[in-house]
């Protein structure tokens, strides 16, 4: 043995990686839109490079200023979000954001949203492969806007119809998010696969609401938020569970992730890889807790590759 080596340091190396609709990923940890900026806002606290990837914030045609305040509310094991897709838009995402990212030593995805299937297709045309991205996440399910968002992901046809129309502009990979605000997921699935999806991403935020019962009032000056945190991760591993059995799809499973306890249980559900959102604000470095805990998860129960976890409580 090499001197300085050790039984330990020359154990077999578990392999990370992913693939999803042609793109590898390093490790299956993604970080969710919405709660990652644009991707340098945490580079402080968790080195990009350590991630599989990261998706951006929300992007709409136009730049919107979001919901009013207050906007945000803490639940039990949880919290309520009605940010508004608050962005500064495509024309200065183009701009400024998008030669920064090219930078980043990680997949990128960008998150878009839109009013109407012509911003969608708007959106698609501008975002291509060249500009350094690694594939559109297509926001059909956002919750906390007036028109348009959530009502594209809780009708099958306008799913489908929206799918079809970005994938018909981009040369990138479609990654359609679904709702769960939904009576059955499964039918959404089916939608956005017809529609020639490459990959599913599930699940967004469920809508709830919380009152102030002193002021007697919503909370939220939006009165809806989506709720996101621990308390919907056993509504999101079901919903994954199901897409896994509907379609023939690689999945990205999110939802109250705090451990990797809790992103091993989507893998073993049906995800390729996971996606953390509101765990990032209690814990800046949790997706690298979360890859280093699927490590050495696979290196004591066997697996040498990750991908051998995607799927596995359906066959054993």
């Amino acid at each position: 043995m090499p001197r300085g080596e050790t039984s330990a340091s020359v154990e077999a190396a578990i392999d990370l990686t992913v693939q999803m609709a042609g793109v590898e990923f390093r490790n299956p940890v993604i970080t969710a839109s919405g709660t990652y900026g644009f991707g340098s806002e945490y580079a402080p606290y968790c080195p990009v490079e350590a991630l599989g990837g990261i998706t951006l914030k929300g992007t709409t045609p136009e730049p919107r200023l979001g919901n009013c305040v207050p906007r945000l509310a803490e639940t039990p094991a949880g919290m309520l979000n009605a940010i508004g897709l608050e962005n500064p838009g495509l024309e200065e995402f183009v701009k400024t954001v998008l030669p920064q990212i090219k930078e980043l030593p990680t997949q990128v995805i960008a998150n878009i949203s839109g009013f109407s299937v012509a911003d969608y297709a708007l959106m698609a045309r501008t975002l291509r492969r060249d500009s350094g991205l690694a594939a559109l996440e297509v926001n059909i399910s956002c919750p906390n806007v007036k028109h348009g968002g959530m009502h594209f992901g809780t009708d099958s046809q306008s799913a489908e119809t929206v799918i079809r129309a970005v994938k018909q502009e981009t040369d990138l990979p479609v990654i359609a998010k679904l709702s769960p605000n939904v009576t059955d997921i499964r039918e959404m699935a089916r939608a956005v696969a017809r529609g020639g999806a490459d990959a599913i991403s599930l699940i967004n935020t469920l809508l709830g609401m919380s009152i102030d019962v002193e002021k007697k009032k919503p909370v939220l000056a939006n009165t809806f938020g989506g709720l996101s945190g621990p308390a919907v991760r056993p509504v999101a591993v079901r919903m994954v569970w199901e897409v896994a059995e509907a379609v023939d799809l690689p999945i990205i499973g999110m939802g109250g992730i705090s451990s990797w306890q809790d992103a091993v249980e989507f893998l073993l559900a049906g995800a390729s890889a996971v996606s953390i959102g509101t765990g990032n604000f209690l814990n800046p470095s949790l997706p690298l807790d979360v890859s280093t805990g699927i490590e050495t998860y696979c290196r004591r129960h066997g697996f040498s590759s990750v991908r051998e976890l995607t799927g596995l409580a359906h066959r054993v």
